[in-house]
């Protein structure tokens, strides 16, 4: 009910190592507009009045929501919806601390205080949405017609509604309610804090996850080696434990599952992106059979320009012989962002102006930090916060202009309401995937001359081909293991098969994987915090290509229904939000789309050897 962190997190595209030396003064988080300190009067007040409004909701409205008219209903949604910003303000300022230092106990205490308490506080309101979904259909469609203002919520009732069919009894669903922060939450919490005190040895060297993984993109070979080594090392001798996370959330995953009836693992991802199981499936066929001609294609093209017969893994990340870049600073990363912006409207430049300014971002790596990044919109009475690992490497400046797409779409969807406001995954990446884009295109277009024009267009293949190709072989990975762990547990080394079997389908012959590769899976959070979230990025990125080529084709007025989709937030579906550029992701051809503009830069790059 509560969801503290909606993360819209970074795809793993093995960055960051700590440090920041010479990058300028990299911005850290003032949480201060959340609350000024963890022991202040502030969350005390609000821990107070939640306890009393969540004990005066209930006692108002359980057993009661059947016999309201379309006003009462109305104040009742309001008051919950009040409720959940509260909530949801608490549990954003306790996470994005613990999120800046996991392995500060205070922080990881505090966090799992806060959520005892509201998970406490928030029993009472499991009525909510199981009354909601005990409605007549027909008695609720003439509430909504009698008042403008109610029928504001019909999305968030109607995705509500989705889960009527596999609703459990009152009982199970306040136990289930209860029992999360000792069951779900608290193995996420492990996996967390292991990886984050997780040390890597590398030439005499004690580094982080992030640090070690940052190597698989260094120019010099014999150190990527070193950086693949050493996390197959240490996650060899951890197997066990990220094993038993792995196999014990699956089995809870499949244990309510079955309880609810769903017809498969997959079906409750569906249901909360609002997207229909048919287009998930057309998305992840068209990228499959695309593998040959994107991701395969590509990495022979790369084997050749790195002198390779055969590639190792990590080569996968490498730098092009000729890529000699040096580091982008903060302050030309946030010029060469900002332009990006105002070059496509100066609206979104200027909404994106407070998180550089007003301490929105935390950019700088610190030992105990959470790896990769995110952009969390907090509550809508509030603002976003983004978080980078900033090493000043060109995929860094993308990860920038990711994340601030999403904070810009986030402060924009703001206007919804707390309920409304919040997107789903699939479109979440709408706003992200563009702004890269946008900064991509601007740095094309400046290119000097052939050799930084091949440099880009390679780099921009390669991240695609991490948001597509990568994600939908990472989502294959969990159906095939979710469905595997349906039979029994699973043994480490079947997991690893499973990981193997989808790593050699989707990167292509030209691959060789080293002894220990097989473990790489353990260190994808997304397996962990949110299953079946990966094949949001690729729907996000087919998506754009294909909304980026309205944009080329210059349409007038493309800008304005752009700002409108976004502040839409979560009020409409993705055929309403597409159909003003004429688009329709139900299309199987949708997708192809957006697969041929990978294809052609690809193409583009081949006819640069000849």
């Amino acid at each position: 009910m509560f969801s503290y962190l909606r993360f819209a997190p970074q795809i793993n595209r093995d960055s960051a190592e700590g440090g920041g030396a010479g990058l300028g003064d990299l911005p850290v988080w003032q949480l201060d507009d959340l609350y000024p300190s963890v022991d202040g009067p502030e969350i005390g007040r609000d821990l107070d009045w939640l306890k009393a409004e969540t004990a005066a909701f209930a006692g108002d409205y359980e057993d009661r929501l059947a016999g309201l008219d379309a006003d009462g209903l109305l104040r009742c949604i309001r008051r919950f919806e009040r409720i959940q910003s509260v909530a949801g303000r608490i549990m954003s300022f306790a996470g994005l601390r613990y999120y800046q230092n996991t392995v500060d106990a205070d922080r990881a205490k505090f966090l799992s205080d806060m959520q005892g308490k509201i998970t406490d506080m928030s029993a009472g309101l499991v009525f909510f949405s199981l009354e909601m979904n005990r409605l007549d259909d027909a008695a609720l469609k003439s509430l909504l017609a009698k008042n403008a203002d109610l029928a504001r919520y019909r999305p968030v009732l109607d995705r509500m509604r989705a889960m009527k069919p596999y609703q459990l009894s009152d009982e199970l669903e306040k136990f289930l309610h209860d029992q999360s922060v000792v069951g779900t939450t608290a193995w996420n919490r492990l996996f967390d804090e292991t990886t984050a005190a997780l040390e890597f040895q590398v030439d005499g060297e004690n580094l982080n996850l992030e640090s070690t993984l940052n190597l698989l993109t260094d120019p010099k070979r014999e150190r990527r080696e070193m950086g693949a080594r050493a996390v197959a090392e240490v996650f060899g001798e951890r197997l066990p434990l990220f094993a038993r996370i792995t196999n014990t959330l699956a089995k809870e995953k499949e244990i309510e599952d079955r309880w609810r009836k769903l017809p498969t693992p997959q079906t409750s991802r569906h249901l909360a992106n609002d997207v229909e199981p048919e287009v998930v499936a057309a998305l992840r066929d068209a990228v499959v059979a695309a593998y040959p001609r994107l991701s395969h294609r590509y990495y022979a093209l790369k084997a050749k320009w790195l002198g390779l017969e055969r590639m190792q893994i990590w080569d996968r990340n490498a730098p092009l012989p000729e890529d000699t870049p040096k580091p982008v600073d903060w302050p030309e990363a946030r010029r060469i962002v900002t332009e990006a912006y105002h070059a496509f409207d100066p609206e979104m430049a200027r909404l994106a102006e407070p998180f550089f300014e007003k301490g929105w971002i935390d950019a700088a790596t610190k030992p105990g930090k959470a790896p990769g990044a995110f952009a969390h919109p907090t509550v809508t009475d509030a603002h976003p916060y983004v978080m980078l690992n900033y090493l000043g490497k060109p995929r860094d400046v993308m990860t920038l202009a990711h994340e601030l797409g999403h904070g810009v779409h986030q402060v924009l969807a703001a206007g919804q309401g707390e309920l409304l406001s919040s997107t789903p995954l699939t479109l979440a990446e709408t706003a992200s995937v563009f702004g890269e884009m946008l900064t991509f295109q601007k740095l094309l277009a400046a290119a000097p001359d052939q050799a930084h024009r091949k440099t880009l267009l390679a780099g921009k293949v390669e991240d695609m081909i991490n948001t597509v190709v990568r994600q939908i072989a990472f989502y294959d990975f969990e159906c095939k293991l979710h469905a595997a762990r349906a039979e029994g547990e699973l043994t480490p080394d079947q997991i690893n098969a499973i990981w193997m079997s989808v790593q050699a389908e989707s990167l292509g012959p030209v691959f060789d994987f080293m002894d220990g590769y097989e473990t790489f899976w353990a260190y994808i959070p997304h397996f962990i915090h949110s299953p079946f979230y990966v094949y949001a990025y690729a729907f996000g990125d087919g998506l754009v290509n294909a909304l980026y080529a309205v944009y080329q084709e210059g349409k007038p007025g493309f800008q304005a229904k752009y700002f409108e989709m976004l502040k839409a937030g979560g009020s409409k579906h993705h055929k309403e939000l597409l159909a003003p550029f004429g688009l329709d992701a139900s299309d199987p051809k949708f997708w192809d789309k957006g697969l041929s503009m990978i294809s052609g830069m690809i193409d583009e790059l081949e006819a640069m050897e000849d």
